[in-house]
């Protein structure tokens, strides 16, 4: 793991819940992600953020061939494919392929994996070991759902969340957590009501020049552009 620590800056902010950078015996690097709401510039984040983890690994005049894997694997909380067709699909590995012939792949250099935790938890088509890791990210507060999953790293993240919520100031960071982020839910639905009000405003007034240049056609004829915008 590259970044091991969470700093309390991070715990107090409104967007980050879990970002992991972390590098395999082979070099390969992985950034892990946990989002709990969609944003809708989401796809694009990630391509950048992926972007960015390859084109860090080399210097100024460093040759190409040392470049590793990049690969992201991102856990939501959401549905990010919602048409019908794409609800018996949880797991999503996006490449880079031809178009034409997706058999041919371009190269292992860009990777991202997608698991939709809500359709996965519901379908039940993952290995029993990572769907264990569902069930946990889904169901950890059921504890007669999570009595029954014995797998070794659930047990021991269970674990480590009893310990956390016995600490004192542990909790005092959620609960800080917590309020920041209803109070940003509250900002953007303030914000909307005010763009809905906004909106009807507008368009009343549109309304009215709308009927004003009707009358003023009806009795003048084709009206110059300058009193259109006036």
């Amino acid at each position: 793991v590259l970044n091991p620590r969470i700093e309390p800056e991070e715990l107090t902010g409104k967007y980050i819940v879990l970002d992991i950078l972390a590098k395999d015996i082979n070099g390969q690097l992985y950034n892990i992600e946990m989002q709990v709401k969609r944003h809708d510039a989401w796809s694009a984040r990630s391509a950048f953020y992926l972007a960015r983890m390859l084109t860090q690994q080399l210097n100024s005049g460093e040759d190409y061939s040392q470049l590793k894997p990049s690969i992201g694997i991102h856990l939501l909380d959401f549905d990010l494919f919602q048409q019908p067709e794409q609800q018996n699909q949880a797991l999503w590995c996006f490449e880079m392929r031809d178009s034409a012939l997706p058999k041919v792949k371009l190269g292992d250099e860009l990777q991202l994996n997608i698991i939709e935790l809500r359709k996965a938890d519901r379908l039940q088509v993952c290995s029993e070991s990572l769907q264990a890791l569902i069930t946990f990210f889904e169901h950890w507060q059921e504890e007669h759902i999570m009595a029954n999953i014995d797998y070794e790293p659930v047990q021991q993240a269970m674990e480590k969340l009893k310990q956390l919520s016995a600490d004192e100031e542990t909790r005092r960071m959620a609960f800080v957590r917590e309020k920041a982020l209803r109070d940003e839910a509250s900002l953007i639905n303030d914000a909307i009501k005010r763009g809905e009000a906004r909106g009807i405003k507008t368009g009343e007034v549109h309304g009215k020049a709308e009927m004003l240049t009707q009358l003023l056609s009806q009795r003048y004829g084709e009206l110059p552009d300058w009193v259109n915008q006036k």
